[in-house]
């Protein structure tokens, strides 16, 4: 039955290899499974046929019956274009062509009978509709189903008649063969709670519905059994784990209750005090812990980092902190320094610029174990760094590093898999965390630290650039640094937008007695660095950069952060940047420039950067605005290739499914009873690969 949905689409009538060659180029359909699963976006109702008197402005589209008038010419050049008007008793239109002109005056003929379909747009009192749709009037149209679907293409596939029309012919034409190989996935129980439609039905009415009631229905069968089995596969990985991963119970803390009496810098909050105990609970439990810490900038990771470190430290092992580049390795090291040495415990660092002795020394000492903690970046990887007893890694920013990579990590331990905390600084929505990170344990540090005050984030036009240029030089006389991020190193023909270089020119110009430093992705990695300490050292004053500062250097003096054209910049990517200011106890300030004409969503992105300083909202703002695929750090995964489902809209449905199939597998963990033998089935021929990623995070 496998080998029906892997027929190539050439083999269905009206196709052939040509337009089968397009659509596998342009839509990525190969297989009758794809074609099947390019589900249409929208529905259009055609059951109204509207008089040309009763088309309003706001209707998005309009469906009306009219004659053909002439045809006529307008515009010069570019501007050129066909236009005829559709008249019926009640008045006029203008219907307007700006492509396949030749075409439209070879197939529509003037004095028939049209219905015609399209999107009315207002010019003064008068009405048009540009590319509409138009068939000539029959009595065939009025016995179609009145919801029809709207399928995507491109504009390749419609000079080929594959317009949405042309795929909707192909899918009718394959469903007649299809519908009967379609079996059950989802077991009764389910079907009978939620009142499911089977299958089969649910795929013929998402394509053509018969009303509007069976399309909601297809609609929820299809989004529903998506996330079932997304979460089913994500939840047997987990199961598999904490089956087959056993590993050193570490339930000793003479470390942590030393340093906690006698060395803690400040007083914990409650969220950092809430993650530790979830923490040791993880580590003392004798299974291998995978949990994802998640803070946002500036919420005190670090010293959740090294407590829990000084667990494992506590129980006779050693322990290793992979970052994603040299600069946050250092970082990192520079913060775990002073705490290390409260404690007499041996901290060093490993990156690709320690050479010769010094680079063999801390082999041997980690080898012997007399190196305590080892600080670096994939350089910690290599097969000659060997541990004498590694037992806990810990991963920041994680989606930085390949699945493989972080595979060698967890095996540098012969004996038993060291414990995995995973720490990002990217705040991710709910929805996403239980995809993405649905097998991994998630603790949230969701306070500020006592004394930091939020970052106060104004928006500016490029005609406020001289108040910006007064408010940076009171910053720098009062002891403060200022950072001024560009979205383009050069100019660019194609884009209005501000680029580094004349940038910098502008800042010393206006600043001429201040030190600046530049600093962009294309510099030597040295340079790149040079610049940086510089900047980190007070030397400079004013760091002008490209985003590469995105995740960088701590730098407490900084308290300005200006981004220009900052309506390019997604929100994940403006609150990553927001968050390289505001890391000592000054009031620090976000300004983000851009021009005066903004998009609907570049206006929102902009507003909510304004409103709130919470990750964990904007995230959700983010998610909503683009969608899962683009937001970082889930790509790689694999998981969010979905079909149906949209994360960004399917949060309630998704925590639905999960509650299901959580109970399914407490009672059945390897689904061996009958009534999940489809559901096995379904995981079986999922699983495209055997190595169970989730084991090492």
């Amino acid at each position: 039955m496998a080998g029906f949905f892997d027929n190539k689409i050439d083999f269905i009538k009206g196709v052939g290899p040509a337009k089968a060659a397009l659509l596998n180029k342009e839509l990525n359909i190969f297989t009758f499974r794809d074609l099947l699963q390019h589900y249409p976006f929208r529905h259009e109702d055609r059951s109204k046929v509207y008089t040309i008197a009763e088309i309003q402005e706001e209707m998005p589209y309009v469906q009306f019956k009219a004659r053909l008038m002439g045809f006529a010419w307008k515009g010069e050049g570019k501007k050129k274009r066909l236009t005829a008007i559709a008249q019926d008793h009640t008045g006029q239109i203008e219907l307007v062509w700006f492509k396949g002109q030749q075409m439209i005056l070879r197939i529509l003929k003037p004095g028939a009978v049209y219905m015609v379909f399209g999107k009315p747009a207002r010019f003064g009192r008068s009405y048009s509709i540009a590319h509409p749709e138009m068939e000539i009037d029959s009595p065939a149209i009025a016995q179609r189903p009145t919801l029809q679907p709207v399928y995507s293409t491109t504009e390749k596939l419609k000079s080929r008649y594959l317009d949405s029309k042309g795929i909707a012919a192909i899918v009718m034409e394959l469903l007649p063969q299809a519908l009967p190989q379609i079996r059950e996935t989802l077991p009764g129980s389910l079907l009978d709670r939620y009142k499911m439609v089977d299958k089969a039905e649910a795929v013929k009415n998402r394509h053509f519905p018969e009303n509007a009631e069976l399309l909601k229905k297809a609609d929820f069968r299809l989004r529903f059994e998506e996330l079932f089995y997304l979460q089913v596969r994500i939840l047997k990985l987990k199961l598999g784990r904490v089956q087959k991963s056993k590993t050193k119970v570490m339930d000793q803390t003479t470390l942590l209750k030393t340093f906690y009496s006698n060395y803690l810098p400040f007083e914990l909050t409650g969220a950092q005090k809430r993650v530790v105990k979830e923490i040791y609970e993880d580590l003392k439990s004798g299974q291998q812990m995978n949990r994802l810490l998640q803070g946002d900038v500036g919420s005190g990771k670090t010293i959740v980092a090294f407590l829990s470190m000084l667990i494992a430290l506590s129980n006779g092992t050693q322990v290793c902190m992979m970052a994603p580049t040299e600069i946050l390795a250092n970082q990192h090291y520079e913060g775990l320094k002073p705490l290390a040495a409260t404690m007499n415990l041996k901290l060093e660092l490993l990156t690709g610029s320690i050479k010769g002795k010094k680079r063999q020394e801390i082999f041997d000492g980690i080898a012997e174990g007399s190196i305590h903690i080892l600080v670096g970046t994939h350089a910690l990887i290599e097969d000659k760094v060997v541990f004498r007893n590694l037992g806990m890694a810990i991963i920041d920013e994680q989606h930085r590093f390949g699945v493989a990579q972080r595979g060698k990590l967890w095996r540098k331990n012969r004996l038993y898999p060291p414990h995995i905390l995973v720490m990002t600084a990217t705040p991710i929505p709910r929805t996403l965390a239980m995809t993405v990170y649905g097998d991994l344990d998630v603790s949230v540090i969701d306070e500020l630290p006592k004394g930091r005050k939020p970052i106060q984030t104004l928006h500016k036009y490029d005609s406020h650039r001289l108040w910006v240029f007064g408010f940076i030089k009171n910053q720098i006389e009062a002891g403060r640094q200022v950072y001024v991020v560009y979205p383009l190193i050069d100019e660019s023909e194609a884009l209005d937008l501000k680029y580094l270089f004349d940038g910098f020119e502008s800042l010393e110009k206006a600043f001429p007695n201040i030190p600046i430093s530049l600093v962009h992705g294309k510099q030597k990695a040295e340079d790149k660095e040079f610049e940086m300490q510089r900047f980190v050292k007070g030397e400079t004053k004013i760091m002008a950069a490209t985003t590469v500062i995105e995740v960088g250097v701590n730098v407490p003096n900084a308290t300005v952060m200006v981004i220009e054209n900052a309506e390019r910049f997604g929100l994940a990517q403006l609150h990553q940047l927001r968050g390289r200011v505001g890391r000592g106890g000054e009031q620090s300030y976000c300004l983000l420039m851009t021009g005066l004409k903004l998009t609907k969503e570049a206006k929102l992105r902009i507003d909510t950067m304004v409103r709130t300083n919470n990750g964990f909202e904007i995230a959700e703002t983010d998610l909503n605005l683009r969608g899962p695929g683009d937001i970082q750090g889930t790509k790689h995964t694999g998981l969010l290739e979905l079909v149906i489902a949209d994360l960004s809209k399917d949060g309630k449905l998704l925590q639905e499914a999960r509650a299901c199939a959580i109970e399914i597998l407490d009672h059945d963990p390897e689904l061996e009873l009958p009534e999940h033998r489809g559901i096995r089935q379904q995981i079986d021929k999922q699983r495209q690969n055997d190595l169970n990623w989730s084991k090492i995070s």
